[in-house]
């Protein structure tokens, strides 16, 4: 992984679709050090409590036939909304003066889902995107990571 350029307040979002780490680097360019801001999670729940029974069916308009109704995907449903959260959240904190610049650091599968939700702010205020689950890592390990 290439070298990260963070500056001293920037924030280094780490998350997939069931955790987020927001870290704040409280050095400087030169030597940053990672501080951790926030922790997000979500429960994953087991399918059968996340919606309800089987498919429906659904009976045509013209003739007896029926056909099924795809399951709806419960987890990914789950995780959207939370990555949803989280760019709403990193909105947020852009526009209260919390931070200027992010890195936004997830799992490729995350980083898809979350790039579609960003607002303009958050959009302009990204300077790097790396598509790497680093989530479960600590921090001190993070930090390795980006700066090697």
């Amino acid at each position: 992984m290439n070298q990260v350029e963070v500056k001293s307040g920037d924030w280094v979002v780490v998350c997939n679709g069931r955790k987020a780490l927001i870290l704040e680097n409280v050095g400087d360019q030169a030597f940053p050090i990672l501080h951790t801001r926030e922790v997000r999670e979500h429960a994953d729940l087991p399918t059968g409590e996340q919606g309800s029974g089987v498919p429906g069916r659904v009976h045509q308009s013209v003739g007896r036939a029926r056909s099924a109704v795809e399951q709806t995907d419960w987890h990914d449903r789950a995780e959207r909304a939370f990555l949803t959260a989280v760019a709403s959240r990193l909105h947020v904190g852009l526009t209260k003066g919390e931070t200027r610049a992010l890195i936004m650091i997830a799992s490729p599968r995350a980083l898809g889902m979350i790039k579609e939700v960003y607002s303009p702010v958050v959009r302009n205020a990204i300077r790097a995107e790396v598509g790497k689950d680093l989530v479960k890592l600590p921090v001190h390990e993070i930090e390795k990571q980006l700066f090697p």
